[in-house]
């Protein structure tokens, strides 16, 4: 099993240093003080819109 790979950025305030949470991939910024967890939706996923149903 491969390692995930860590977001670059706090995505509410933009700062850089992040911590891991311990499991499911969650991240706290001490900058902002908020926790945060990211989802993989899949790689190249058709993007449906009304007028392709």
């Amino acid at each position: 099993m491969s390692e995930r790979a860590a977001p670059f950025y706090c995505p509410y305030c933009g700062e850089e240093k992040l911590e891991p949470l311990e499991g499911h991939g969650a991240w706290f910024c001490p900058d902002c003080a908020r926790s945060f967890q990211l989802k993989f939706l899949g790689v190249g996923a058709a993007h449906e819109t009304k007028e392709s149903r």
